[in-house]
């Protein structure tokens, strides 16, 4: 009933689909993969429609991806026993659909833990599709025996390193030894990394510390494990240590710098995710600290990735280190026989009001200068959400204090200018008669 290779070839196959016993096979397991499918879509409805964050969880994302071929499987393998026992029939196609279902199955495994390991964004779709078409060629020749063939000119083409023999086969198995070690270092790096995210009593930054600290570990762990599964003697990297110690020295010096830079940001406290900080003129909110860099997004939505050690050397601005609260202020214009006093309390009033302002301290308006046109105001506040922006705040207290004026008769000066003409021209009249002008 199950599949194996020593009793199966595709003219044993081809032979079968000639006959109606052959096809009858055929439709059976079209039937079970089509009941696969509806399964999973029954699963799909029920789980994850509602909720399509759950796909961001490895559990539930592989437990929905293997749906299909599970419970095609299942049936294919009853129908393969019904086949047998009942009808006292070989079966030559069922066999190869219950291969390809198990191969199916491991493919979408391997295809959710590479998705789980690498960050968001960076195994898409097509990659994971890509990797599927691989799996199945190499299925594809394994099944119809050519794997023999392929591993034979693989072991052909070789080079001579010293005393070594180096073949492509040698080179393959060592890469993919190496990427499965460390795919499965980044994918248990990625699990530590959730579960710290998720223990709210420790501070942020010694969260994203550890993560970053059990990441690190495991890959150098990784690469320990893997070099002697391929054959390279650890002993070989102390003859590197001097070589990348000067390497470090010269060309990664930079490298380094910002990676330590990064350990100290995290372990001072000094900056933290969400932190207003004013880097060379540019101010925006920290929202991402990485090993190399940390992420400043403005409030234009743009953001600028500024080197840790930047902000280790030089002098850095954090509006929010004690207290995320801002202070900001806004000019008005009065004119000169305004009622200064109910003017500063209509300010006042109207800054009070605002559900964004702090109410201790509370707003203040001041007198601030005798202008050409007008007397100028300041209103000064504490704003309790500067990253919600400052725009829209301002303009709404603009309103409020324009309205409040003109409900109390505050006058808001205009440009006055006073022309005076020294020597002016005589008028017709003036100059008939003689006279000079003014006379």
């Amino acid at each position: 009933m199950l599949f194996r290779r020593d009793e199966w070839s595709v003219d044993v196959l081809w032979q079968a689909l000639r006959t109606q016993w052959g096809l009858t096979e055929l439709g059976i397991a079209l039937a079970c993969f089509g009941l696969g499918w509806l399964a999973a879509r029954a699963v799909y409805h029920r789980v994850f429609a509602a909720h399509p964050e759950r796909f961001d969880r490895f559990l539930p994302y592989v437990g929905f991806r293997v749906v299909m071929p599970l419970v095609a499987q299942v049936l294919v393998i009853g129908a393969a026993s019904v086949w047998v026992l009942a009808l006292a029939r070989p079966a030559h196609v069922l066999p190869v659909a219950s291969a390809m279902l198990f191969w199916l199955a491991a493919i979408r495994v391997l295809a959710a833990m590479l998705r789980q390991a690498f960050p968001a964004g960076k195994f898409e779709r097509g990659s994971e599709q890509s990797l599927s078409a691989v799996l199945w060629v190499v299925f594809i020749t394994w099944a119809i025996g050519a794997d023999s063939l392929v591993i034979d000119w693989l072991e052909s083409v070789h080079l001579t390193v010293g005393k070594s023999r180096l073949d492509l086969l040698m080179v393959i198995t060592a890469i993919l030894w190496v990427a499965v070690i460390l795919v499965g270092a980044m994918w248990v790096g990625r699990l530590v990394d959730q579960r710290l995210m998720r223990i709210g009593e420790i501070d942020l930054n010694l969260r994203i510390v550890f993560s970053k600290l059990a990441r690190t570990i495991l890959i150098i762990a990784a690469v320990l494990i893997a070099l002697p599964v391929v054959g390279i003697d650890l002993t070989v990297l102390s003859v590197f240590g001097g070589a990348l110690g000067v390497g470090l020295g010269f060309g990664l010096q930079k490298i380094a710098s910002n990676y330590v830079s990064g350990f100290i940001i995290l372990l001072d406290r000094s900056i933290r995710i969400g932190d207003r900080l004013m880097v060379d003129n540019r101010v925006g909110y920290v929202s991402q600290i990485t090993a190399r860099y940390v992420v400043l997004k403005g409030l234009d939505g743009s953001e600028a990735l500024v080197p840790n050690d930047t902000l280790i050397a030089n002098t850095v601005i954090n509006q929010s280190y004690s207290d995320k609260a801002i202070w900001t202020s806004l000019q008005v214009q009065v004119a000169y026989d305004t009622d200064l006093d109910l003017a500063l309390a209509l300010m006042r009033a109207a800054a009070a009001d605002h559900p964004r302002l702090l109410k201790d301290p509370v707003p203040s308006a001041n007198v601030t200068l005798f202008g050409d046109n007008g007397i100028a105001l300041d209103l000064g506040f504490w704003v309790a959400d500067p990253e919600n922006g400052f725009m829209g705040l301002k303009s709404e207290l603009n309103l409020a204090i324009w309205r409040s004026f003109k409900q109390h008769g505050v006058q808001m000066p205009f440009p006055q200018r006073e022309v005076r003409i020294l020597n002016p021209l005589p008028t017709a009249a003036e100059t008939a008669a003689g006279l000079r002008p003014g006379e």
